[in-house]
């Protein structure tokens, strides 16, 4: 398993990504040369400023405006844009990798970069022309739900759209909005050769959306994932897309599950912060019988089984979308073993995070309630709702185990 390494900057490299300008690159996009090294060099030196800020984004139920800013600089957004039009174009590990880092900082902040990356994505299943149009430089942002929730008329040169999206992780601070939609035909269901109901995802600008302030929640307050709508929205066809159709004949767009590969970063980055933030609480700290917790044996048993879950499941994700993208290079398919064996991978990763915070916060007791004195209490809360999340759910397994017997699920991403 080839992990990438992420070797600490001696500086603050925090400078201008650059965005490129119209009209330079084959999408007219731009083009830098930012890779993985460079832009997590800048994430981990305002990560610290990030951390400073988790109540504030919490209490705002959203990114503030200027730490949106200061990501897009760092170049995260950018991180799936393709490198033809000068982006790094990361792989699964590697946009894993990064969401870790960001994660461990905030998870939500985590989370939205998680979602906002998919702008390369999206932008690999449309033409140049398209993809231009909608992503004139590489560091814009993209939000939206891509479920078919809502209905997109077919009409002259396009679609018209009306329908209510939920769960838009960052559509308060995005560039672009996606919408899933079933397509319609003179006021009926359009249906394939199959007769399945034939779906689009939409794309347009964030101002042709309303956005609703929905998002009051448990945990991963400040992704600002509200609920959204669009009525009578005109879409040029150009800007539509199927995940399972992609333009572009690479690794990252061979299968649709690409936009979930990377979500275990989420909650690797979180319990990796939750268990860091113990370890360094450690020294000083007794237990009621006077007994130290660095002689606790209790202590230290709680901190192994959690190290031992966290490294289980981190390998577990990498080994098996490493498999997954290696078949993928090769031009093939992954078995339905290796399918199952990752999107449980990613399973086990949101429960085993929501296991080590619940453990760390019992270990640490009263003191760990103390929103303002300890991040456990977050890190309880986001990873509860975080696994909420359909990757993080019992249905996977059911998906999973039918792709063990030889099955296909009727399922999208596994």
């Amino acid at each position: 398993m080839s992990t990438p390494t992420m070797p600490r900057p001696d500086a603050d490299p925090l400078g201008p990504a650059g965005t490129g300008t119209a009209g330079t690159g084959t999408a007219g996009i731009g083009t830098d040369g930012l890779g993985l090294q460079e832009i997590l060099g800048r994430v981990r030196a305002l990560a610290p400023r990030i951390t400073a800020r988790s109540q504030e984004i919490e209490q705002a139920r959203r990114l503030p405006g200027d730490l949106v800013e200061a990501l897009r600089q760092c170049g995260v957004f950018r991180a799936t844009m393709p490198a033809e039009w000068g982006g790094p174009q990361l792989t699964s590990m590697e946009q894993i990798a990064l969401i870790e880092e960001v994660s461990a900082a905030d998870a939500a902040v985590g989370w939205c970069v998680m979602i906002g990356m998919d702008s390369g994505i999206y932008a690999g299943h449309l033409t140049p022309q398209a993809a231009a149009e909608l992503y004139p430089r590489l560091d814009l942002v993209t939000a939206g739900w891509v479920a078919p929730a809502a209905v997109a008329h077919e009409t002259d040169g396009g679609y018209l759209v009306d329908g209510h999206w939920r769960f838009g992780s960052g559509c308060t601070h995005a560039d672009v909005i996606a919408g899933g939609c079933t397509v319609h035909r003179d006021g009926r269901p359009l249906l394939d050769d199959t007769g399945r109901p034939v779906t689009r995802i939409v794309l347009a600008p964030a101002a042709s959306y309303t956005v609703a302030d929905t998002w009051h929640t448990t945990g991963l307050a400040g992704t600002g994932s509200c609920d959204y709508t669009a009525q009578n929205l005109f879409v040029p066809a150009r800007h539509t897309l199927s995940l399972d159709a992609p333009l572009r004949d690479e690794p990252m767009y061979r299968r649709s599950d690409t936009i979930v590969r990377k979500m275990p970063g989420v909650p690797l980055g979180l319990a990796r912060s939750a268990l860091d933030y113990v370890h360094g609480i450690v020294e000083g700290r007794s237990e009621a019988a006077g007994v130290s917790w660095r002689s606790s044996r209790h202590v230290q048993a709680v901190l192994a089984e959690c190290e031992m879950q966290l490294t289980a499941a981190r390998c577990a994700v990498y080994a098996t979308v490493e498999t997954v993208w290696e078949r993928l290079a090769a031009d093939t398919q992954p078995t339905k073993k290796e399918r199952a064996d990752a999107a449980l991978a990613r399973y086990h990763a949101f429960r085993s995070a929501r296991t080590i915070a619940t453990a760390l916060y019992d270990l640490v007791g009263g003191d760990a309630t103390h929103r303002s004195t300890t991040p456990l209490d977050r890190a309880l809360r986001d990873s509860t709702t975080a696994c909420q999340h359909v990757v993080g759910q019992r249905r996977i397994l059911e998906w999973s185990g039918q792709l063990l017997i030889g099955d296909e699920p009727a399922a999208a991403f596994v």
